[in-house]
Order: structure tokens, then C-alpha cells, then sequence
């Protein structure tokens, strides 16, 4: 019988990947859990949507991972559990002109029913782009981009806004190419839209969010429910409001995270270990 540690000990899992995701996701699955994962053979994972623009995602991140991973069991019959991840990049909703990167990595096991998601978000990503009329400024912003060790792509450009229909050139490897595409576009359009290639085999930051959010997709499959035992128990919530350590008053400050069972609805509270917040994070004495 498998392990608590290893439930899935030698079981077979497909990965919905085109993009070398294996490299970080297959090592982790199979050392942590047991899995022997293998890449869907042939998948398009393109058609789910590209961060290129030509092919629109629809839905929501997970409604585009959990595509993917239907399609991967169409392809893979004989897997037990499937794999896909997918990132989702823009704007930091709090912190002005900062980026943030959200990466889910996403297991399915078609014999149990059970979903499991692991997450990661942070600001530790290259995503960005520049509009650029002459190939020093493409140059620029490749230089800045980690180019040619991160990818980028020159996209067609009309009234500053990128447009794939126009021109769209992926799979630049270095200098010669850039400018070669760089001139190509400027000539169709008179500007280009360059884009940092937030593809995962293009971009080792993006590769490195994607270990981190296949770690938390472990721990979430290590850890049972205490009462009906069902993989995933896990943060499900965070209650904010830790006492003011002046006024008593509640604060923005983190006081709880909320354990939960998608299962049996078994859920634990657990405190943080601080009993007061700093005032700074108070509204009535730091307002």
C-alpha cells in the first residue's frame, strides 16, 4: 500500500505541458508523491489560450488548467492523475506600477474525483513590455528583460496597443534574430510592441514560480484530514483583525488562517502565534 507520505506510489500522471514544465513539475511529483509523470504526447496546449494575444484565453486560470488537464486525459486514457499549470500576469492590485505573477498547478485524479490546487503569487517576475520605433530601443528593453537568457517577442504595433494580426514573431534566440525582427515589424507597422515571452521554457523566473506553486500542490496532497482523511486539508481562508497592542481595536493585521476539508467541511482555526499588532497597522491610532 502506498505510503501517507508517497499516496500515489507508482501511479501514472500526465502532464499537459508544451512548454518544458516537466523540468521542475515531474521531479517534485514523483520524489514527493509517487507519480511517474510523463508529457501528454502531441497536446496543443496553445489553443487554450497564448500570452502572445493571437489565441485568447477564455474563462478563468482555472477553468483554462482544467481544460487542459481534460484534454490530457483524453490523450492518456491509462493515467490515473493528470497535471496542467497556468500563470496569469499584470498589474499588482495594491502595489502601483508593480507587476504580480500568479502561477496554479493543477492535479486531478480521474479514479477518487479529487482537485487539488497549488498556488503561488509574488512580484518576482520579468513581465513587461515597450513600445519601440528603431532597434536600440528594442535593445534596450531586451537588455533589461534578461535577454537572450529570458525570451521575447515582437509583436505588430498600431496606435501603441500590440497587434498579433499584423506581425508576431516568438522564438527569438539572439541578437541577430532580435534585430532581424525588430526591423521586420517596424517596417510592416513603423513601431513594435516588445513583450518579455512569459512562455515557462523562455523564462526561468516564470519556471521558478511554477516549482514554488508545485510545492504547495504537494503539501496540499501530504496533508489529510484529521477526520475523514481525504487528501488537500488546507489553508482555505485568513482571518485579518489581531488586537491594536494600544487601543485593543481591531487591525488589518493577520490573526488566523482557516484549515479546511472540501470533503467532510472539518475545519480548524489556527491563531497566529502574536497576540497584539504593532499600532502602525491600526486605523484608529494610525489612521
Amino acid at each position: 500500500m502506498p505510503s501517507a507520505a508517497r499516496p500515489y506510489e507508482d501511479d501514472e500522471a500526465v502532464l499537459a505541458t508544451m512548454h518544458g514544465k516537466e523540468r521542475v513539475i515531474a521531479p517534485l511529483l514523483r520524489g514527493a508523491l509517487g507519480l511517474r509523470v510523463r508529457v501528454a504526447p502531441g497536446i496543443n496546449t496553445d489553443r487554450f489560450g497564448t500570452f502572445s494575444r493571437d489565441i485568447e484565453r477564455t474563462g478563468s486560470q482555472l477553468d483554462a488548467a482544467r481544460a487542459k488537464i481534460a484534454a490530457a486525459f483524453e490523450m492518456s486514457p491509462g493515467a490515473r492523475v493528470a497535471v496542467a499549470s497556468e500563470g496569469s500576469f499584470g498589474p499588482h492590485s495594491q502595489i502601483p506600477f508593480a507587476p504580480l505573477a500568479r502561477e496554479i498547478v493543477v492535479m486531478k485524479d480521474r479514479v477518487s474525483g479529487l482537485e487539488l490546487v497549488g498556488h503561488h503569487a509574488g512580484m518576482e517576475t520579468n513581465f513587461s513590455h515597450a513600445v519601440v520605433a528603431d532597434l536600440n530601443g528594442a535593445s534596450a528593453f531586451a537588455e533589461r528583460a534578461g535577454f537572450p537568457g529570458h525570451g521575447v517577442i515582437v509583436i505588430g504595433c498600431v496606435d501603441q496597443q500590440p497587434a498579433p494580426g499584423r506581425a508576431l514573431i516568438k522564438g527569438i534566440g539572439n541578437w541577430a534574430d532580435l534585430q532581424r525582427a525588430v526591423e521586420t515589424v517596424i517596417g510592416t507597422c513603423g513601431a513594435a510592441f516588445v513583450e518579455t515571452d512569459m512562455r515557462a521554457h523562455r523564462n526561468p523566473t516564470r519556471m521558478r514560480a511554477i516549482k514554488r506553486a508545485t510545492l504547495d500542490l504537494v503539501r496540499r496532497v501530504r496533508s489529510p484530514c484529521p477526520r475523514c482523511a481525504r487528501l488537500g486539508f488546507a489553508i482555505s481562508q485568513r482571518l485579518f483583525g489581531l488586537p491594536c497592542s494600544w487601543c485593543g481595536g481591531p487591525t488589518v493585521a493577520l490573526k488566523a488562517e482557516v484549515y479546511a476539508c472540501e470533503g467532510c467541511g472539518y475545519r480548524e482555526e489556527h491563531p497566529v502565534k502574536a497576540t497584539s499588532a504593532d499600532p502602525g497597522q491600526c486605523e484608529e491610532c494610525n489612521p
